[in-house]
């Protein structure tokens, strides 16, 4: 039974660890959401930690599954969790430039790799396990939501 839950257990918890990482060297900063000016459709502040608790938690899942299935193409596998950990990496760093730094047009341009990052991932997924490229949308919904969110802070805000 453990071989079978560790890989998800260990997946959820590396993708939880770097979003609660972001957040704790963010947590001083993230006060500024509510004072800067917001676009229309700004969810409220207590929307964000939810949301991305269950997306961070969907990525581990969908990391784990191509792990679980990587025997069906080793190479594709090897490339979707290196595309996996680069796009986590720069998901990490764009809470720090944009509440951080306050550097909200290099956060938009930021959030545009990552949105290129995520779509290469799901495709790279979908060719090892299609569950785990379906559980990203989610993900690359949100993160297109949060990019309008970010340009157009970007606008009001300068």
């Amino acid at each position: 039974m453990w071989n079978k839950v560790k890989p998800y257990i260990i997946s959820i918890a590396i993708a939880l660890g770097v979003g609660g990482l972001s957040a704790f060297l963010t947590k001083n900063n993230m006060d500024l959401y509510d004072y800067i000016i917001k676009p229309p459709l700004s969810p409220p502040t207590a929307v964000f930690p939810i949301v991305w608790s269950i997306l961070f938690v969907l990525m581990g899942i969908g990391s784990a599954l191509v792990f679980i299935n990587r025997y069906k193409n080793r190479e594709g596998a090897r490339m979707a969790l290196l595309t996996y950990v680069l796009q986590l990496a720069v998901n990490f760093f764009w809470s720090i430039i944009f509440f951080n730094m306050k550097a909200y047009l290099f956060a938009f341009v930021w959030i545009l790799v990552l949105i290129a990052l995520i779509i290469i991932m799901i495709i790279q997924f979908s060719k090892i396990s299609k569950t785990a490229a379906y559980l990203q949308i989610p993900y690359i919904l949100w993160v297109t939501f949060a990019s309008y969110l970010t340009f157009m802070v970007y606008i009001l805000n300068r």
